[in-house]
């Protein structure tokens, strides 16, 4: 996060000195950079789920899973969602004006609130059965 910080006081300086005409260039150069920020966190927390697996597999038990863990994930999650968010809030509004807009939104939040809380959700007894 520091490294993030850093890069973005360093690209809000650069705009400061060079004006409107080079900010797309500046923030895609640094949304570029979020984003390999993420794919090395995300790299990072799936290779330690994956040897975690591994080592409960080969013990024999199911696996711990801590919201700490899973945090990477539906923060990756949310800020993709509203990244595509955009995008679709543009079509439906475009296309259908205000409500266009609000059945748009609805279905973004509920994707959301079905992925925060899939963990809670009640398995299938035949997903039981398997385990």
């Amino acid at each position: 996060m520091d490294e993030l910080k850093s890069e973005l006081d360093a690209t809000l300086h650069a705009r400061r000195e060079l004006g409107t005409e080079y900010e797309a260039a500046l923030v895609d150069s640094f949304l570029g950079k979020v984003e390999q920020s993420l794919d090395r966190t995300i790299d990072r927390q799936v290779r330690r789920r994956l040897g975690e697996q591994q080592v409960a597999s080969a013990r024999g038990v199911r696996p711990r899973t801590s919201g700490a863990e899973g945090f990477g994930e539906r923060f990756g999650f949310g800020i993709i969602s509203l990244i595509v968010a955009i995008p679709l809030s543009a079509i439906a509004a475009a296309q259908a004006d205000l409500a266009g807009l609000i059945v748009a939104w609805l279905g973004i939040v509920g994707v959301n609130a079905v992925h925060a809380f899939r963990d809670r959700l009640p398995l299938s007894t035949r997903h039981d059965e398997r385990e």
